[in-house]
């Protein structure tokens, strides 16, 4: 079912335009695909459910870890997790696809990555797989103890990786997250970059389990302060939900073509913290707020493997200071638009011990949007 976007409720944040599908896939060779696992009602029973889950897998380019990208990250707030970044922080480069899942199913999702990889590199096997896998917390709405997600949820995901439009809100890691106290998961946003001789395209993902109702802005508008927990009840204030407005955390992947250097690709990371700020994020403690972001604009860095390469240089591309700061903007505005859209796609959804985490109205949206300022 496809459901409204900001742009269809005539909310555009800034100036640079969207790419064909507004979404990360807009950048070449980008792909993404989803496992969504809902099952089961009622009371909590760890090992059975209910279950509000899954998993979601972002490929920079087909087979990365033979013709790997320049990465960058910045942690926001560190109380999260995000794998496979003591490498990219030593040697600049995402090596492998990307896992998004629940904070306890990580481990799951990286060894059924390495897997996959191993599947993959057929006649190899003697090399090392470091898999990039982030976090955020479902255990409001699911059974997070319950080993719900499995290696074979993994290989769903692979199945399913696409280009073109992504299904956004409540599905693949993204099912059972909680955002501004609405319910969020997955978004995601593109923007068109011009340059001297061609353009550029920044495409951004998120995972949205954050933020508390009353700091909520949209394009600086105090939505939550408008749509109040009177009009939509917080499911963080439900008997049962045992955490607390602000936690969660949001992890946020940015990609792009321009050809950027590891150094340029951390500077891009951090704008994606200023997206989660003007949508009222504050990096709260029990929140883990990562960005990580690769650039696809290099190819032909060798691949990683346990085999001497040989010693020799290449030459790479890197974009200019006045280029940047236009990825710096785009990366701002299409952040903040994809942490919208993972909330206007999701529908509400009740999970364990009957917790409803309300969807974002969308006619609630618009008063508070078109309301005096």
């Amino acid at each position: 079912m496809t459901h409204p976007r900001a742009r269809d409720l005539g909310i555009a944040l800034g100036s640079f335009p969207p790419g064909p599908n507004n979404a990360i896939t807009d950048v070449p060779g980008v792909r993404v695909g989803h496992c969504t696992l809902i099952e089961g009602d009622g009371t909590l029973a760890v090992g059975q459910g209910p279950v509000r889950t899954g998993v979601t897998v972002i490929e920079p380019r087909p087979e990365v870890w033979a013709s790997p990208v320049f990465a960058g990250f910045h942690l926001l707030n560190g109380n999260g997790e995000l794998t496979g970044l003591s490498w990219i922080q030593e040697n600049g480069q995402l090596t492998t696809p990307v896992g998004l899942t629940n904070t306890h199913a990580v481990g799951v999702v990286r060894d059924a990555i390495a897997t996959e990889i191993h599947r993959a590199r057929v006649g190899e096997d003697h090399f090392f797989a470091l898999p990039v896998v982030g976090e955020t917390y479902d255990g409001t709405l699911n059974d997070i103890n319950g080993g719900h997600v499995r290696p074979e949820h993994v290989e769903r995901a692979f199945a399913a990786l696409s280009g073109g439009p992504v299904t956004e809100g409540a599905v693949g890691g993204g099912t059972g997250m909680i955002c501004h106290e609405f319910k969020g998961g997955i978004g995601t946003s593109s923007r068109v970059v011009p340059s001297i001789g061609r353009d550029y395209t920044v495409g951004v993902l998120v995972q949205a389990n954050h933020g508390r109702r009353e700091r909520l802005r949209v394009d600086g508008v105090p939505v939550g302060e408008r749509i109040g927990k009177d009009v939509l009840p917080s499911p963080l204030d439900q008997e049962m939900a045992m955490a607390k407005a602000g936690s969660g955390s949001i992890i946020v992947v940015i990609a792009t073509d321009a050809p950027l250097l590891p150094h340029q690709c951390t500077r891009l990371a951090q704008r994606g913290a200023l997206a989660i700020g003007r949508t009222g994020g504050a990096g709260e403690t029990l929140s883990g707020d990562i960005m990580l972001a690769f650039s696809t604009g290099n190819t032909g860095l060798p691949a990683m493997t346990l085999i001497e390469p040989e010693a020799r240089t290449l030459p790479v591309q890197m974009a200019t200071d006045p280029l940047v700061d236009r990825l710096f903007d785009a990366t701002i505005d299409a952040t903040e638009e994809s942490i919208l859209n993972a909330m206007l796609a999701a529908r509400t959804m009740t999970g364990r011990d009957g917790i409803t985490a309300p969807a974002l109205d969308h006619d609630l949206l618009r008063a508070a949007m078109s309301a005096p300022r």
